[in-house]
């Protein structure tokens, strides 16, 4: 890459945008995507799928596709001024049954996110965003997937530690355990599962552009437990694990009661908030604001970003669907490709 490559990267990235579940919505939102001058300016986009399928999204849309984007292919070349749509040709619109989970719908996602990752790994892009993917689809294509981590790992040569984040613009989630079943819960909470998550949160917030992050930490038990009344969990882990951030010089408070530690992080300026399970803070979040809630996997030597809703099969086609979190994903992983960008380029000169 030359130099003036480099730098033009450094400043506008370049991000594959994997088009989603065509049952859904996914087809739609990427239309809208391209049609936001916005993204333009933050990113160079690369946008993989069915030229086909994305034209039935246009038209649920109500968007005239005589945009200035190039359609090739394959992506081999560095970015361009205009937006780049790679036809993988791969699905006819009359195989894809809306509103439905499919085989052929979980094909054409996993194809699409599998592409996306590989320019990245190979360094071609900067970040990765996708539309929103139906789990059972992707089920059918990919029986070993239980989430988006699952496949990353999968398809990635990359071993470290990946966590999924919720994201608002004044707010983000992180959590100790994820898609395990709730009674499994309290067996997977730690004090280092709980000081490893304080320190990707951490890491990730910076990269977001929040140098000095503030982070809140929620019980498991009702009340915090309660001083043992209903659990032993905050004082014999979470306490003793948030003393051990504190000590490492993290801004890191809690535990607090779950049900009101989000109106506390909101009122006292926290910028995240540490949950021990899935919904202990996804419900939050989501009441606070499902249009525009991104999903962050952090941990990644690059930035994959996704709205945080569903595929919407029941609005499916019919041009209502709100591109908000889409718009914001893909603006958080510019921002946050730029930053990890400058750190790359920070460690390259000090070696």
């Amino acid at each position: 890459m030359s130099e003036t490559a480099a730098k033009t990267r450094a400043n506008r990235p370049v991000l594959a945008l994997a088009m989603g579940d065509p049952a859904g919505i996914s087809s739609e939102l990427t239309a809208r995507l391209l049609s936001l001058p916005e993204l333009r300016s933050a990113a160079h986009l690369i946008v993989i799928g069915d030229r086909r399928i994305l034209d039935e999204g246009a038209e649920a849309a109500q968007i005239a596709l005589d945009l200035d984007f190039r359609t090739v292919s394959d992506f081999s070349t560095g970015p361009a001024e205009r937006p780049v749509f790679v036809d993988l040709g791969h699905l006819d619109p009359a195989d894809v049954t809306r509103g439905e989970a499919t085989l052929a719908g979980g094909i054409f996602a996993t194809e699409n996110f599998r592409f996306a990752l590989r320019l990245a790994n190979e360094g071609r892009v900067d970040g990765v965003c996708f539309t929103p993917f139906n789990k059972k689809a992707m089920r059918y294509a990919y029986p070993g997937y239980d989430d988006e981590i699952r496949f990353v790992s999968d398809v990635l040569p990359f071993k470290g530690k990946m966590r999924e984040f919720n994201v608002l613009e004044r707010i983000w989630n992180a959590r100790v355990t994820s898609h395990i079943p709730l009674s499994a819960v309290s067996a997977h909470i730690s004090e280092d599962a709980i000081l490893a998550e304080v320190e990707l949160t951490v890491a990730c917030l910076r990269l977001a552009g929040i140098d000095n992050p503030k982070i809140a930490v929620a019980g498991l038990n009702p009340h915090a437990g309660d001083g043992g009344s209903f659990g032993m969990e905050e004082i014999e882990v979470i306490e003793p694990a948030v003393a051990r951030a504190k000590a490492e010089g993290y801004a890191v408070e809690g535990p607090f009661p779950a049900d009101t530690v989000f109106l506390r992080a909101v009122k006292e300026g926290f910028h995240a908030v540490l949950t021990m399970y899935h919904d202990q803070g996804q419900i939050a979040m989501k009441m606070m604001g499902f249009d525009k809630g991104v999903t962050m996997m952090g941990g990644l030597p690059f930035p994959l970003c996704t709205p945080a809703h569903g595929t919407a099969y029941d609005i499916a086609g019919r041009g209502t669907a709100d591109v908000g979190a889409s718009r914001e994903a893909v603006l958080l992983a510019a921002k946050m490709a730029v930053r990890q960008a400058g750190l790359k380029e920070t460690a390259h000169n000090t070696d």
